[in-house]
């Protein structure tokens, strides 16, 4: 039976953010949609910010460089998968096996990739399901997961401290991110973009400035906002749902993250659209810890699976149409 368990760390108190966030959902899906008014900029609600959120000021023509992109690193270019399966004595995949569940990193506040059932209460999602593929792979069992729930500036230690087996958290590939963790091949391509109310009048980075932009903190998303508008305030908050709420309450202008994670929020709230250009290129991969080679090469192997018996394009057809047609799984690419 799949498992939720909390991290044993924790970095911020989330009693309020769950409620807020709650609270926004249920007004989102029970109620007939009141139109937002757009956000002026400088007439924000008084409304305290959700519970570990902070307001990033701009930086003052401080412009961050533009990371290297992960192909010219090789931080896209992963491990072969084994052939056979080979589970060795002392190995991480015998030490998984022995356990008898994969514990895997994730959040309850990704709509379509991982979010909670509001009837039962279960995890579920893109996300989800991926991680249930490699347990299926190593168990014959999709459901013997332990799901640890993290959030965005949680989910690289928890891997370096082996809290945690894989990350499975629309985690974006980076050569900054390749040294501290091994990643899988890309299982999924994103764009950066923006979400606003609709009737805003913001239709791209040249409007944000002046204005303030919700974005989750310890992520590519606001290296990128800061990156392209630096006249920008960044409302930075501990998971992407809160977004959701910080636009409701009329805390923000917009909201910039992955279209994947923008459709889950904008499938929320018919009042918000996503506008403009891609920002930045998003590639996923599942984040492994640096020294456990062979559960890289056996994700791989799941994968790889994945794209070839058709089980990648149900699980897009499944949860993720909203984003438009799929021209199928990303091709993998090896180093070895």
């Amino acid at each position: 039976m799949t498992r939720v368990s909390r991290p044993r760390r924790r970095t911020r108190p989330r009693a309020l953010l769950l409620s807020a966030a709650v609270v926004a959902v249920l007004a989102a899906g029970c109620a007939t949609p009141q139109p937002l008014t757009p956000t002026v900029s400088g007439d924000y609600s008084e409304t305290p910010l959700t519970s570990g959120a902070e307001l990033l000021l701009p930086t003052g023509g401080d412009v961050p460089e533009e990371p290297p992109a992960p192909d010219s690193c090789g931080a896209l270019a992963s491990l072969r998968p084994a052939a056979p399966d080979v589970r060795a004595p002392g190995s991480s995949l015998a030490e998984i096996t022995a356990r008898g569940r994969l514990i895997v990193g994730i959040d309850q506040n990704t709509n379509l990739f991982s979010f909670r059932d509001p009837t039962t209460g279960m995890l579920m999602g893109f996300d989800v399901d991926v991680a249930g593929e490699v347990a299926r792979d190593l168990f014959g069992d999709p459901s013997r997961v332990e799901f640890r729930l993290l959030t965005s500036g949680d989910r690289f230690d928890a891997l370096a401290n082996e809290d945690v087996d894989l990350v499975v958290k629309s985690t974006s590939i980076t050569c900054e991110r390749s040294e501290r963790v091994a990643f899988s091949t890309v299982y999924f391509q994103a764009y950066q973009r923006l979400l606003v109310p609709k009737g805003s009048g913001i239709s791209g980075p040249e409007d944000l400035a002046g204005k303030r932009v919700c974005t989750a903190g310890d992520t590519t998303s606001l290296d990128t906002v800061r990156r392209v508008q630096p006249e920008a305030t960044i409302v930075a908050v501990p998971d992407w749902d809160d977004c959701l709420v910080v636009l409701q309450q009329r805390q923000a202008d917009a909201a910039s993250t992955d279209d994947s994670i923008l459709a889950g929020l904008a499938a929320q709230d018919p009042n918000l659209e996503i506008v403009g250009p891609p920002l930045e290129s998003e590639p996923y991969g599942i984040g492994v810890n640096k020294t456990n080679e062979d559960l890289v090469r056996f994700v791989n192997g799941t994968l790889d699976r994945m794209r070839a018996d058709g089980t990648w394009t149900r699980l897009y057809d499944n949860w993720l149409t909203v984003l438009g047609p799929t021209a199928g799984p990303p091709a993998p690419t090896y180093r070895d």
